[in-house]
């Protein structure tokens, strides 16, 4: 069976969602959300320009606006009623 990546980058974005915060400095208009998600699935939402680069010593990616708006989305989608 060969698993659709498609989908689980969808998942993953959802819930990088859930874990999303904003630090509080007045520079930060973008939300950053916990890396802790296979890094495959976090290299192509990098490569999708979803995510900031994955490959960091930080903790956290930093959502793009269009990242932070479809995280939302597929958040409500596949995880809410």
């Amino acid at each position: 069976m060969e698993p659709n990546t498609d989908k689980i980058d969808e998942a993953v974005l959802a819930l990088l969602h859930l874990t999303s915060y904003y630090e509080g400095k007045p520079e930060d208009t973008l939300p950053r959300a916990w890396k802790s998600h296979d890094w495959e699935a976090l290299n192509r939402l990098h490569e999708k320009n979803l995510i900031s680069n994955p490959k960091s010593k930080a903790k956290s990616v930093l959502l793009t606006e269009d990242g932070e708006r479809l995280s939302k989305e597929l958040f409500e989608k596949l995880f809410c009623s």
